[in-house]
């Protein structure tokens, strides 16, 4: 598939999620207010949170799109990144209000009683979070982008989040009226440890942090190759839906131009085939 390709396939999925955050936050909201769920409205606001960071990731997403140019030579893919770390700023800022917010009527003991409706709207939610995770998860995996994949578990995270309302609501009616708003704190401190989370793992990529077992791998690989003696340096960066991989091999000194030129050809096609979307960069040194 064409990297353009997989950056529309992946503009899908951020569109699914917009869609069902915006439904679900404002079915929260309305509910949670509604109904007297300190819980749910929580709930309701990391929707909305999610509702900023899919669209930052969709225009993330479509700058990416965008043809490599004089300032960009490698192309516009790290654009998802910049507008992952934008979003994961504003996460943090709501999750420090939620958590303010209920730590304040927990210490008040001011506990809301919410009703059954209530607990309903969050169940729901969580069944159909988990359905978009599967959907994301499943197509990140198969257009290979890090963005999308990371948005996937967002919305895994999402679907426990409404568990755990659901369980808060339900505390209620047992005999426990604070649990409602002990929910609403956690939902709190999930949003801000989501956030430190997208902010931690683009922060990684934006530096050229690369993992190191994949690297492991790309040097087992290219160490096999025929015509390759020694791999002595191998080095990579992540560009969302692209990697780029910079090799120095040696090779026999009394090789040709043409037949170093075929090892290094075979090197790029192998990484291709192993590992999709690589751009491989073969620097051929002759072995002393």
């Amino acid at each position: 598939m064409h990297i353009k390709d997989k950056l529309e396939q992946a503009k899908k999925g951020a569109r699914l999620s917009i869609i069902m955050y915006i439904v679900l936050t404002l079915s929260k909201l309305f509910f949670g207010w509604l109904n007297g769920s300190q819980a749910l409205v929580a709930d309701g606001l990391n929707n909305a949170t999610d509702v900023i960071s899919s669209i930052a990731l969709l225009i993330g997403l479509s700058i990416s799109m965008k043809p490599a140019d004089s300032n960009h030579n490698y192309g516009h893919y790290r654009s998802e990144f910049i507008a992952s770390l934008t979003a994961s700023f504003i996460m943090f800022a709501v999750s420090v209000q939620v958590i303010i917010h209920g730590a304040t009527n927990f210490l008040r003991g001011e506990y809301s009683t919410p009703t059954i409706e209530a607990a309903i709207v969050a169940i729901l939610s969580a069944f159909v979070m988990l359905c978009v995770y599967f959907y994301n998860r499943n197509l990140a995996n198969k257009v290979e982008s890090s963005a999308l994949r990371a948005a996937a578990y967002d919305n895994l995270s999402d679907a426990l989040v409404s568990v755990g309302t659901f369980i808060g609501i339900m505390g209620v009616y047992v005999g426990l009226p604070m649990l409602d708003t002990i929910a609403a704190i956690v939902v709190g401190f999930i949003i801000m440890k989501t956030a430190i989370d997208i902010f931690r793992e683009t922060a990684i990529t934006l530096t050229d942090g690369f993992e190191v077992s994949t690297l492991v791998k790309m040097k087992s690989l290219i160490s096999n190759i025929h015509g390759v003696i020694q791999v002595v340096d191998i080095k990579g960066r992540n560009h969302g839906v692209i990697s780029f991989v910079d090799v120095t091999v040696t090779v026999l000194p009394t090789l040709s131009v043409s037949e170093s030129h075929d090892i290094a050809e075979q090197i790029e096609l192998q990484m291709k085939q192993e590992f999709g979307s690589v751009e491989t960069i073969v620097h051929i040194e002759p072995e002393e």
